[in-house]
């Protein structure tokens, strides 16, 4: 049974965020909690990851990040270099452009070094974190598969991403 670790980005997802109706969606559907939200540490961030796998078979886990949370799996990824099912990685937040202006530790720019399980990106051509051009950069670098959703925001609850059954759908291409 493939168990999916959602991974949220600044300021954890909401009640009516797309990842928090997936994480109702099943059992197998686990948050991984941060000690800080608003003031993320990437390595208490890399660390969480690595404890909430601890445990399970990493060929039936599949992580599903949004915005800084994609960082946070890109970031694993590199340092601890193993092989999982794949990663859903939505609106990939740029964290080099001049409107991200966040306290983070550690979070200083993109890994841009291929991650070496099955990942897809997915974009919007009107996010305010990161320009298509910019999520399609990463997917390139990351060996991810691209899928440009058109209008949608940052692909979050304010956008109108509440449920998201195309979401669901674009995750079973990683099963």
């Amino acid at each position: 049974m493939t168990h999916y670790f959602i991974v949220p980005g600044l300021g954890n997802s909401g009640p009516d965020h797309w990842q928090t109706h997936f994480e109702k969606s099943g059992d197998h559907f686990i948050r991984i909690n941060q000690k800080d939200w608003d003031a993320p540490a990437n390595h208490d961030w890399i660390e969480n990851i690595e404890s909430a796998l601890n445990g399970y078979n990493l060929d039936e886990v599949i992580l599903i990040g949004h915005s800084l949370g994609c960082t946070a799996i890109a970031n694993w990824a590199k340092q601890y270099q193993k092989k999982i099912k794949g990663a859903l990685l939505v609106a990939p937040s740029d964290l080099e452009a001049p409107v991200y202006t966040f306290p983070t530790v550690g979070f200083d720019h993109v890994p841009l070094d291929q991650i070496n399980f099955k990942t897809i990106v997915v974009a919007s051509t009107n996010d305010e974190w990161v320009t298509l051009e910019r999520a399609e950069f990463f997917a390139e670098h990351w060996g991810s598969e691209f899928i440009n959703i058109g209008v949608a925001g940052h692909i979050n609850a304010d956008a109108g991403f509440g449920e998201w059954p195309e979401g669901l759908e674009i995750l079973k291409k990683l099963d």
